[in-house]
């Protein structure tokens, strides 16, 4: 009777701790039965980069947060999950290319955020359309500024920070979007000269020339010219993740990523990049093993994410034979599985029942 009681009293204790940390946090615990799954990716869609150099889209910092404000993840989005199973809600996901808490040269800021509703027994995806988040200011001197202000500058200031201009600065100078305010500043003075209000995506060019009154030195005190260089202001210009532009799928530099795969289908000769995440592909819906050991050395599947294990989130790549086969298969190479790789060859509509890439001439490593 004693041991009976124990092991009721027992019971009882685990079951409220258990029902103590479901409390505390409602994504522990997961239930197929009552929960949804979310994920996230980049929008395959058509965009563009304009004349920006992007940072690689994996080294991205992702963070997802319930409606409570707790977080789900955050670190870098090669890293993520491919999915999460959660409690039916609201979660927001968000991605950025780099912090930016204060003006900086050369520092474009690409991001997203997205709020998603999950319902339980439904699959929920958070589409990520990065574009310019910040944006950019960047002068034009005319040689008659540094005649008239010897050693003079322009500084730029904003709420949360302020850049200096000397005249041989050529680098674009970022900023969070709203106001910010050009002083010219010389040995002897300091001068607002204009306030502009930018917005996010917008990299405005201000042209700056000093032509001296007729009679007056050109050693100070001209009269100071400002023009608004309107055919360098990208107002137009979205700054999206992905690239269509000439000389996409070139090189390394440019290859496609996985989620554009499908869209180029026929095009030869062309670099893709992503990670190796499995092997031993076949036909069947599940026709992928993402763990070793493997067996096939014909084949290999990469995928935007290292930690991606699906069939239908992977592009087939066919390792014919010869050195390229003997340098990738998963047989002889084991350690190559979670490589981000860049892979040159034929995009094919279908190989193993998903977009593939064979005929390689070429690869590398990060």
């Amino acid at each position: 009777m004693k041991a009976f009681t124990r092991f009721i009293q027992g019971a009882a204790l685990t079951l409220s701790v258990m029902l103590s940390l479901t409390l505390a946090s409602c994504n522990k615990f997961p239930s197929d039965s009552g929960q949804g799954t979310l994920r996230w990716n980049f929008s395959p869609g058509a965009l563009t980069r304009a004349m920006l150099e992007l940072p690689d889209t994996d080294s991205f910092r992702l963070k997802v947060v319930n409606s409570a404000n707790a977080i789900l993840y955050e670190g870098n989005y090669g890293d993520s999950p491919e999915s999460m199973l959660v409690n039916p809600g609201t979660y927001t996901v968000s991605v950025v290319s780099r912090v930016f808490e204060s003006p900086e040269f050369d520092a474009p800021q690409f991001g997203d955020e997205q709020v998603v509703v999950v319902r339980a027994g439904a699959v929920t995806h958070a589409r990520l359309e990065c574009s310019q988040l910040n944006c950019g200011l960047r002068f034009r001197f005319d040689p008659d500024f540094s005649e008239t202000y010897h050693g003079g500058l322009l500084e730029v200031s904003s709420t949360e920070g302020s850049l200096s201009y000397a005249p041989s600065e050529t680098r674009t100078g970022f900023f969070k979007p709203g106001n910010v305010s050009v002083t010219l500043k010389d040995s002897s003075s300091s001068t607002p000269l204009l306030t502009r209000n930018l917005a996010a995506r917008e990299i405005l060019t201000i042209g700056i020339s000093c032509p001296s009154s007729p009679g007056q030195s050109s050693t100070g005190g001209g009269s100071l010219s400002i023009r608004v260089d309107t055919m360098r202001t990208w107002l137009e210009e979205e700054f999206r993740i992905g690239s269509q532009e000439p000389g996409a799928g070139t090189s390394p530099a440019r290859a496609f990523g996985v989620a554009q795969v499908k869209d180029h289908a026929g095009e030869k000769g062309v670099w893709v990049c992503g990670y190796i995440v499995g092997g031993d592909l076949s036909s069947s819906q599940n026709g992928i093993k993402f763990e070793g050991p493997f067996d096939s050395m014909t084949n290999i599947a990469i995928a935007a994410r290292s930690s991606v294990s699906e069939k239908s989130s992977c592009v087939s790549v066919q390792l014919a034979k010869g050195e390229i086969r003997d340098a990738l298969n998963l047989v002889q190479n084991p350690d190559l599985l979670g490589r981000k790789i860049y892979l040159k060859g034929d995009i094919e509509a279908a190989y193993y029942g998903l977009p593939g890439i064979k005929n390689l001439t070429g690869y590398s490593f990060e």
